[in-house]
């Protein structure tokens, strides 16, 4: 398309693998040869010549000359080469040219490069791996031992290669400190690294919870004895945000049709750095699942938000009564649209008749899922909205 295409995504997820030796491979056997692939992994010894912009671009222009098929640049870790932005605008000037750059460094961890082409620049946001796909590459093993060890572990493809708990909590653990938050420590100039962790920890605490950044600082003012600021609090979401390490999740009015400034919610982009940052100690079943749910869905290309709509009554005493119900997660898609509840567990009639009650409130016809780890069949029930247990829903 004529555009530069930007693999984005958290470090270690596979941007350099997804790139260098899974779409390399594909370019082959579409029949590209070999001289029409040019690929720079600038991180490495052998290439640090071509971290000068000159040297890289020269080099790349003079082979497109040599005769007017296409030829295909990849550039590993862009950020080290000098004045990348200049050198990635010049090749949107050489007509037999397709460009492709990842970075995920220090200078690089946020979505600089997407800012900077916007509407030159194609985004491939690559996640962690699903659930579906650790199942695919293990198709033989326990579907309850896989399902426990993406809960406690993530998935990472560094992590989930590994067998033993002991080498995936390892692995876990330094990539939190010394690569995460090190890196937007150093890419920030943040001068207490402390507070920082402190602020991260308290949004893994409470994924799936509604917050804002002045109760957060309120939080950790009365707990710490330090002085946090909204500004700063703030300044520290935002960082992990562009770091791809969290995710918002809006607040969207289903009766007004409007998007609701905060308080929002934050998820993880990956369950195993979230639970190793708290030390594997709050693995709290519901939210972990709707954690995971939000993912999937993020996954499936929708557009996610958490839904409120609200209904009003009489009280016995006749006073107006004014409720405000929640939907998990409203997905939107183009102009399709799909509502999921999570539930980890529906015991009794009561606790189903509670989970649904927002979405029967809803009256448009898009469908509408609950998901349960229960062990139940997928089936409709009398109103038309699909029970689900979370195997089926992420699985099929």
């Amino acid at each position: 398309n004529h555009l530069i295409k930007i693999v984005t995504g958290l470090r270690r997820v596979g941007k350099s693998f997804l790139l260098l030796k899974l779409f390399r491979t594909h370019l082959k056997e579409q029949g590209v040869p070999d001289d029409h692939i040019i690929s720079f992994q600038l991180d490495s010894f052998a290439h640090r010549k071509y971290r000068n912009a000159e040297t890289l671009y020269n080099h790349v222009a003079n082979l497109c000359l040599s005769d007017s098929s296409m030829f295909y640049v990849m550039i590993d870790e862009v950020q080290m080469l000098e004045d990348f932005v200049d050198v990635l605008n010049g090749f949107l000037h050489i007509e037999n040219l397709d460009v492709y750059v990842t970075g995920s460094n220090a200078k690089y961890l946020s979505s600089d490069v997407v800012t900077e082409f916007r509407g030159r620049g194609w985004q491939i946001h690559l996640q962690p791996l699903s659930f579906k796909e650790i199942r695919e590459a293990k198709p033989n093993e326990d579907l309850s031992s896989l399902w426990r060890d993406y809960v406690y572990y993530g998935g990472l493809p560094l992590v989930v290669e590994k067998d033993k708990s002991e080498e995936k909590e390892q692995i876990l653990r330094e990539l939190i400190r010394e690569t995460y938050i090190s890196d937007i420590v150093t890419r920030n100039n943040v001068r207490n690294d402390a507070d920082l962790e402190e602020v991260l920890a308290l949004l893994a605490s409470n994924i799936g919870a509604l917050t804002n950044p002045t109760k957060i600082a309120n939080c950790l003012s009365s707990t710490k004895n330090v002085k946090f600021t909204y500004y700063t609090v703030k300044t520290y979401i935002d960082y992990f945000i562009d770091s791809f390490l969290v995710t918002r999740a809006a607040r969207y009015d289903l009766k007004g049709n409007k998007l609701i400034d905060s308080p929002y919610k934050y998820y993880f982009s990956d369950l195993g750095l979230r639970n190793a940052l708290l030390n594997f100690h709050q693995v709290e079943p519901t939210h972990i699942m709707e954690n995971i749910i939000y993912n999937h869905l993020l996954g499936m290309s929708y557009q996610v938000e958490v839904g409120n709509i609200t209904q009003f009554g009489k009280s016995p005493e006749g006073k107006s009564i004014r409720t405000t119900y929640e939907v998990d997660f409203v997905c939107n898609s183009g102009s399709s649209r799909l509502y999921v509840q999570s539930a980890l567990s529906l015991p009794d009639e009561a606790k189903l008749k509670q989970e649904i009650r927002s979405l029967t409130l809803i009256s448009d016809t898009f469908p509408k899922v609950v998901v349960t780890a229960d062990n139940i069949p997928t089936h409709n029930l009398q109103n038309g909205i699909l029970l689900t247990n979370v195997y089926d829903f992420l699985l099929q």
